[in-house]
């Protein structure tokens, strides 16, 4: 064989060897319809929603980011194994469903992130003027979180106890002065 042909023949194997399967192709992950999962209508204010939905974050210890009259966002970390972290954000928009204000459209979704312990061996490399380089191992390594997933929450019974939570925040909120000051 030539040197020109193996060097054809090479360079052949290399092109088949690099394109290696096809990507997946993931079609659309939304199904867009008139299921009420992720919004609910309250007899309150966008303002008096969306403090509504602060308190439901904190009695259930979220750590409030971002509040408004209109938003509130609040996180929470969680670590079911020694190995995993999840971190929960949730977010709430509060808009006016009716003309006077008074009805409120509370918009509400969940995002989980995913994250996972990993190990990394470190070592040093020493130089040498005369003698090139040396590696050294070290006993030494190094623990990093390294995010593995995101994921918007999709359960229904999810956003029923949290709309539900919200709602009982109004309801208090509905006392009248003079009992709640303790007359």
């Amino acid at each position: 064989m030539t040197p020109w042909a193996a060097l054809g023949a090479a360079a052949l194997l290399a092109g088949c060897a690099a394109t290696g399967p096809a990507p997946k192709f993931y079609g659309p992950q939304e199904k867009f319809g008139s299921v009420a999962t992720y919004s609910r209508l309250f007899d309150a204010t966008p303002a008096q929603t969306c403090e509504a939905s602060r308190r439901a974050l904190l009695s259930q210890g979220y750590l409030i980011n971002t509040t408004t009259a209109e938003m509130v966002e609040g996180k929470k970390s969680f670590q079911p194994s020694a190995e995993t972290h999840l971190q929960m954000v949730i977010r709430v928009v509060c808009v006016p469903d009716s003309p006077s204000g008074k009805v409120s459209l509370g918009f509400v979704t969940a995002l989980q992130d995913s994250y996972t312990l990993r190990k990394t061996n470190n070592s040093a490399s020493l130089g040498v003027g005369a003698l090139g380089s040396v590696s050294l191992p070290i006993a030494a390594s190094s623990d990093s979180l390294v995010k593995v997933g995101s994921e918007t929450i999709a359960a229904d019974s999810f956003y029923d106890s949290f709309f539900d939570l919200i709602k009982r925040y109004l309801v208090a909120d509905d006392v009248p002065a003079e009992v709640s000051a303790g007359s």
